[in-house]
């Protein structure tokens, strides 16, 4: 893979030392690892979408279970009563009507037992889509991974883009004290005018309103950091230099092809709605099934009972069921045509995505680099025109400009040289490389497969596969 590096090492490389410098740090802060890694373990987004995906492992265990037997049993307790009467003609034509009391209790149990043995593949295809539902799950929980872990560097960048505003407002507002004092003194001595001191009073009084603006957007933007890497922010680390990344857009699209997790997902989708039209097709057609039964009577009131068991092969199909069969093979059909619709769609904005983020680097270092020399231009003016205000050659306007000019020339700085970072793992994040394993985090990678594994059978819950199953529930309840 061709590095960013490659075509822009030099400014990248000279770029990382400025930040490493502006946003110094005193030793075992929390570093932009530890806030990543906070986040994909906090993240209650992740968490729901880990759910989402067990729901489809499970999809897949109940799409084979049609391919097993299917037993159930029942059992009943009768009780008859009542009376009949018979009229009875002997030989001599006398008639008599005899009575009686119908009365008995018996109890019967019965094992019935259904297997599916062939349906034109219909119901392999439906675990075939269900597998496939379950692969382009886990590729959308890839993708929320990566707007959890580009959400992190936000909030960690913007934590520490607040800190230095406020420390530049606090350094402006004591710089404008001075020149406030300065004014007052000079005009004590008949130097500069009431004009003067009004104009350093009211850039001071902007000053605060800044600072107080500052530590506001400080406070929001801690607030944002507890809610994504789920804890409040203590002192922050120097970034570490720019990750490594792809800087030819041609070359960068074609890797975001083959590995971002939206390009996946929708592909998967693809394949699972083509095997549904093949399944809801198949649906008309007729089935095997292979029937068993066994059954027991018992009666409580004499000795007559009744057991017997049968086995038979049974085929049949659909002859007419109202559409209904033909509605559902045209809605997937209908469905697949979406689903490969919106594959073009997505390839287009991976596409779009790639080249933008790039872009977006580019610009933001370029302007990272213009933002230094300005400072350094703006700082060497300022200290010109307050030494000539010095000498009588300037007004207090004119320092008060130069020093604003100052001021925003170092927020524009800090500015820029947070958004680089973000705009990096922005262009990692549109090849689909930003994830905890790619990154290589101190965390616990989730195991996808790990769930899958246990339930893809359906294992009861009597069986030592089930009983393990239900611990790793009630680990992740309790989580």
């Amino acid at each position: 893979m061709k590095s960013l590096m490659g075509s822009i090492s030099g400014r990248a490389l000279s770029l990382a030392l400025i930040i490493g410098v502006a946003f110094s740090a005193p030793a075992r802060a929390d570093t932009l690892a530890d806030a990543m890694a906070g986040a994909y373990t906090q993240s209650g987004l992740l968490d729901q979408n880990r759910a989402l995906l067990r729901a489809a492992d499970e999809d897949v265990a109940t799409a084979q279970a049609l391919l097993r037997p299917i037993v159930n049993w029942s059992s009943s307790i009768d009780h008859t009563y009542g009376r009949a009467g018979t009229s009875v003609t002997s030989g001599g034509g006398v008639t008599s009507f005899n009575r009686s009391s119908l009365s008995g209790t018996s109890a019967t149990m019965g094992i019935v037992a259904q297997m599916l043995l062939y349906d034109f593949g219909a119901s392999q295809s439906r675990i075939a889509s269900a597998k496939e539902v379950v692969l382009a799950t886990r590729s959308s929980l890839l993708s929320i991974e990566q707007q959890v872990l580009l959400r992190a560097v936000s909030a960690y960048m913007t934590v520490r883009q607040s800190y230095e505003f406020v420390a530049l407002r606090q350094n402006n507002l004591r710089l404008l004290t001075q020149e406030l004092r300065a004014a007052r003194d000079r005009f004590e001595v008949g130097e500069v005018t009431r004009t003067d001191v009004s104009l350093a009073e009211a850039q001071l009084a902007a000053a605060r309103s800044g600072l107080a603006a500052a530590q506001r957007d400080l406070a929001q933007a801690i607030e944002f950091y507890r809610n994504v890497v789920g804890r409040k922010p203590g002192q922050l680390a120097p970034p570490p230099s720019l990750p490594r990344t792809e800087s030819n857009v041609d070359t960068a699209k074609a890797i975001a092809m083959r590995r971002h997790p939206d390009m996946h997902a929708a592909q998967h989708q693809v394949a699972a709605n083509d095997l549904l039209v093949f399944s809801t097709d198949r649906a008309m057609y007729p089935t095997v099934t292979l029937n068993g039964s066994l059954s027991a009577t018992e009666n409580f009131d004499n000795d007559n009972f009744r057991r017997g068991g049968s086995v038979g092969i049974e085929v049949g199909g659909p002859i007419y069921q109202g559409g209904r069969l033909s509605s559902a093979n045209r809605a997937a059909i209908a469905r697949r045509d979406a689903a490969r619709g919106n594959l073009h769609v997505v390839q287009k904005d991976v596409a779009q995505g790639v080249g933008n983020a790039i872009a977006d680097l580019q610009a933001l270092i370029a302007q990272s680099q213009a933002s230094e020399r300005q400072v350094r231009a703006a700082n060497v003016a300022f200290n010109g025109v307050r030494e000539e205000a010095t000498l009588g050659a300037r007004t207090t306007l004119d320092v008060l400009d130069a020093e604003q000019t100052l001021l925003d020339a170092q927020a524009l700085r800090i500015q820029a040289q947070a958004q680089v970072y973000v705009a990096a793992y922005a262009v990692l994040a549109s090849m689909g490389l930003l994830t905890a394993e790619q990154l290589g985090l101190n965390v616990q990678i989730y195991d996808p497969e790990a769930y899958y594994n246990l339930v893809k059978n359906g294992p009861a819950k009597a069986t030592k596969q089930g009983r393990q199953l239900d611990r790793v529930l009630k680990a992740l309840g309790k989580e």
